[in-house]
């Protein structure tokens, strides 16, 4: 317990991508962000990753992406309002058909990659994004970087939405992720990463790349899956969270 304050958070990964320990990870989760076959994935990947999360009664959220399969939807990609719409759309209706079919309820979207990352700070993307999934379900929580201009679009659209902090990435002064291939950018640490998840919950606040402090909400954390030992790193999280007197709860 901090303080006197009974604290809830929500704990995903990025699932389905055919690259992570899935079945290793999936348990020690509130939420998945299922890949919808576009960034990774296929028809049978999501099946069988619907039917882990259920399983274990894990919550199954979309994780659409940029039409980018051979860069992992890692590369942003100069698209028009309308088309990220109509991208995102397709993607979650896709997922939506095998959620369906497993009676599983689709809970929430999290764009993957260059998308989230762009929508951070880009309103046209942002906002197409959101409508994208207004349109589909107003009912959907839409997760995005925490204070970042997807949150806002999410606002704007009427959506509920989920503000979002990374277990294992640095980030950089303005409260965007560093690149991953720069110094930092990436954190293997448990010893690392554990303190800093706390810190974020605790204190609403990180410490940046550049040693500056990066004030932010945290009402669900990231676990990339396909993070080397993504899986003793969730354990170790989850495990921390609880020890603090922290509810884990889906979004």
């Amino acid at each position: 317990m901090f303080g006197d304050r009974a604290l809830t958070v929500d704990l995903n990964a990025d699932v389905g991508e055919g690259i992570g320990h899935d079945p290793n990870i999936i348990p020690l989760l509130t939420s998945a962000n299922v890949a919808c076959g576009v960034h990774a994935g296929d028809e049978e990947t999501m099946h069988a990753t619907v039917a882990l999360a259920r399983q274990h009664g894990v919550a199954v959220g979309a994780h659409p992406s940029f039409p980018d399969r051979e860069g992992f939807g890692r590369r942003a990609m100069d698209l028009t309002g309308p088309e990220i719409e109509a991208c995102v759309s397709s993607q979650l209706r896709a997922l939506a058909e095998i959620t369906s079919s497993q009676r599983v309820r689709l809970c929430h979207v999290k764009p993957h990659g260059a998308l989230y990352n762009t929508a951070a700070r880009n309103d046209t993307v942002a906002d197409a994004i959101a409508r994208a999934v207004a349109a589909f379900d107003p009912s959907l929580v839409l997760v995005g970087l925490a204070g970042s201009a997807l949150i806002s679009a999410g606002v704007r659209a009427g959506l509920r939405t989920a503000s979002e902090v990374f277990a294992d990435r640095g980030y950089r002064a303005d409260g965007t992720l560093a690149p991953r291939d720069q110094p930092g950018g990436v954190i293997h640490d448990p010893d690392a990463v554990v303190p800093r998840v706390l810190a974020m919950i605790r204190e609403g606040a990180v410490t940046a790349v550049d040693g500056s402090q990066v004030s932010l909400q945290a009402e669900t954390i990231c676990l990339h899956g396909d993070t080397p030992g993504a899986a003793h790193l969730a354990s170790r999280i989850r495990q921390a969270l609880i020890d603090a007197g922290v509810e884990l709860r889906a979004l």
